[in-house]
C-alpha cells in the first residue's frame, strides 16, 4: 500500500531506521527487506513523541499463534500495559475474545471479528478527545468513547509467534 500523502502526515517507519523509537525489553528487532520485524523475547517499541489527538496507520502481519499490537497514549512510556494504554490488538486466538484482534483490552471490545494471521494487514485508528475509532482492513471494528488515557507515546508490540510492521504513519489532528 502506498504511503499517506497529503498535510500533517509523518513517516515513523518507513523500512530504514527505527530513529523514531526507543526499544524496551527483550524483542529481538531487525529489519529485513522493509519491515521491522520480531520471533524472540518480549517488548516494544515506543516512539520518542507523545501524540494526544490522531490519526494512525500501520500495516502489520501476524503468524499463527501471533501477539502483538499497536499501543497508544500510554502513560509512561517505560511500563507499557494494556491497562495504561489503549492497545489495538493484534491476537486472533485470544483466550478472551473481547479483546481480540480489532478490540482494545480493558476498554472495548470488537464490534466485528476481523482474523489477521498469515497475511498483510492495515490499521487505521483515529483518536479524538474521548474518541476512539479503530478500522481494520476497511472494517471498522472499534467505536468507543473513553477518556481514561489523554496523552502519551506510540508503542508496538511483540510477545509471541512471527510479527512484521511496515508503513507506520502517524497525522495529529
Amino acid at each position: 500500500l502506498s504511503a499517506q500523502t497529503g498535510t500533517g502526515w509523518v513517516t515513523l517507519f518507513d523500512g530504514k531506521s527505527l530513529d523514531h523509537f526507543n526499544q524496551i525489553g527483550t524483542a529481538n528487532w531487525r529489519l529485513v527487506n522493509g519491515v521491522v520485524e520480531a520471533s524472540s523475547g518480549a517488548g516494544f517499541l515506543v516512539s520518542k513523541e507523545s501524540y494526544t489527538d490522531f490519526e494512525i496507520k500501520v500495516e502489520f502481519w501476524s503468524s499463527g499463534g501471533g501477539n502483538s499490537g499497536v499501543y497508544m497514549r500510554c502513560l509512561d512510556g517505560s511500563k507499557i500495559t494494556d491497562k495504561t494504554c489503549y492497545e489495538a490488538n493484534v491476537f486472533d486466538k485470544r483466550p478472551d475474545q473481547s479483546g481480540r484482534t480489532g478490540g482494545i483490552p480493558n476498554y472495548a471490545k470488537p464490534i466485528a471479528i476481523v482474523d489477521a494471521e498469515g497475511k498483510w494487514n492495515t490499521y487505521e485508528i483515529t483518536m479524538r478527545g474521548p474518541h476512539i475509532v479503530v478500522v481494520l482492513n476497511g472494517v471498522k471494528t472499534v467505536d468507543a468513547q473513553d477518556a481514561t488515557l489523554k496523552s502519551g507515546p506510540i508503542a508496538l508490540q511483540y510477545m509471541a509467534g512471527d510479527i512484521k510492521f511496515r508503513n507506520v504513519q502517524i497525522r495529529k489532528l
